[in-house]
């Protein structure tokens, strides 16, 4: 097994660490950790909210979720020589959850969760639809997940990293939050908001401490969403075997990961969509000198994925085109395609004995196939979203008999925000 450079006691929180990590995007945040271009090391990672979530019946967790403190991520890690301009290769060698540990009170601990956000606290892709708290816990066996709260589906998890990037500069920071703020100023009072402004609360920064603590709270960038550095990009394709290609913008260049994912769906459509856990990630690093320039690769990491999707061969795909429910027609837009695809898959699903919040999270844990299929034919354009057959116990296909209907169970558990 390779050396861990950031071990995790999962007796303890993620403050309480030997080496602490950091939950917010700042070149000045410190690299407790070293490694050498050429090195092959392990990372443990703890889940996204920091033991916050419970294994229970409950969506009261997620209704009061701490979002202020997310993501708790392993790093910075210094890779020795990386300059800005270069390109730092991270190949995933493993990925998994917390290992030797089948049972516990973290995520990871054979089981995860699936959650969708109140409206107020971000909501999800189909926030409209789904303006409330819910929760799904997904138990772990041989790689393969299920649920007591969606029954009749099973399905291999597609393990990978939500989050994995490099340091932005000081430039490159000040254009983020410029440009965020520039948004957000459109529409200051909107629900969710447009973007999330720096906020010092519950900052974590490694260690710094005092007035530099206070100054690097007050300017760094929170990790919700994915910019040119990598950062929240949740890919479910990142598995074991990628080779990613990060460009670096500081010394050292400064990698960060964590918020794993036991499987996910494409877009992670429910927001706290994937099926969330702790674990470990083994990693392989290299640089390219002057790799930027030499590639074209200015912003934005470039990857090859890996070879270990589940193998699925059959599935039922839902289109949708870029008209809004209240039937007005609007200009390619394949946000609004996709989320009508999905609300088309989530109806269909219905039919089975699924209530609309259960196919949902099946939309967003199981390994669904999202994809653009036209984005030329003005007006429309036309999204599709892909759901593999076998992850059902029942056969959902179309016959001339109609519907079989499942026992939807208990349900899925919702903490009203109303």
């Amino acid at each position: 097994m390779p050396t861990t450079v950031f071990p995790l006691d999962s007796g303890k929180r993620f403050t309480e660490q030997r080496i602490v990590g950091h939950n917010r995007w700042h070149p000045d945040i410190p690299a407790l950790v070293q490694v050498r271009p050429g090195d092959t090391f392990r990372v443990d990672c703890r889940e996204w909210f920091d033991g916050a979530i419970h294994n229970d019946d409950s969506a009261d967790d997620i209704l009061n979720a701490p979002l202020a403190g997310v993501h708790v991520l392993s790093g910075p890690i210094s890779v020795l020589g990386a300059e800005p301009g270069d390109l730092l290769i991270v190949d995933i060698l493993d990925v998994g959850p917390i290992p030797q540990e089948d049972t516990g009170p973290l995520a990871g601990q054979g089981w995860g969760y699936t959650g969708v956000f109140a409206t107020r606290n971000g909501g999800g892709f189909l926030t409209e639809q789904f303006p409330d708290a819910y929760k799904v816990i997904w138990d772990f066996r041989g790689g393969v997940a299920t649920s007591r709260h969606v029954p009749g589906v099973s399905f291999t998890g597609i393990v990978h990293p939500g989050l994995m990037g490099t340091a932005p500069s000081a430039e490159l920071l000040r254009r983020w939050n410029a440009r965020e703020q520039a948004l957000i100023d459109t529409d200051p009072q909107r629900v969710p908001p447009l973007a999330l402004p720096p906020n010092p609360d519950s900052a974590i920064l490694g260690d710094l401490t005092g007035g530099e603590f206070d100054r690097v709270a007050a300017e760094a960038a929170r990790t919700a969403p994915p910019r040119e550095n990598g950062g929240n990009q949740d890919i479910k394709n990142l598995t074991k075997g990628s080779r990613v290609f990060y460009p670096v913008f500081v010394e050292g260049a400064k990698l960060s990961m964590g918020d794993l994912h036991f499987s996910q769906g494409d877009g992670e459509i429910t927001f706290c969509g994937a099926i969330e856990m702790g674990g470990f990630m083994d990693l392989h690093v290299d640089v390219i000198k002057d790799g930027m320039a030499k590639y074209g690769v200015s912003e934005n990491a470039v990857f090859m994925p890996g070879r270990t999707d589940p193998q699925y061969s059959e599935w039922l795909a839902f289109s949708g085109t870029s008209v809004t429910l209240a039937g007005e027609q609007r200009y390619l837009d394949s946000h609004l395609s996709y989320q009508r695809a999905c609300l088309h898959a989530i109806d269909y699903l219905q039919q089975f004995g699924y209530s609309d919040i259960q196919a949902y999270m099946i939309l967003g844990a199981a390994p669904i196939e999202g994809r653009l299929s036209g984005v030329v034919d003005i007006p429309n354009s036309c999204s599709t979203v892909y759901i593999p057959t076998e992850i059902f116990d029942l056969d959902v296909r179309p016959a001339k008999d109609g519907p079989t209907r499942i026992d939807p169970g208990p349900g899925v558990p919702t903490a009203s925000a109303r």
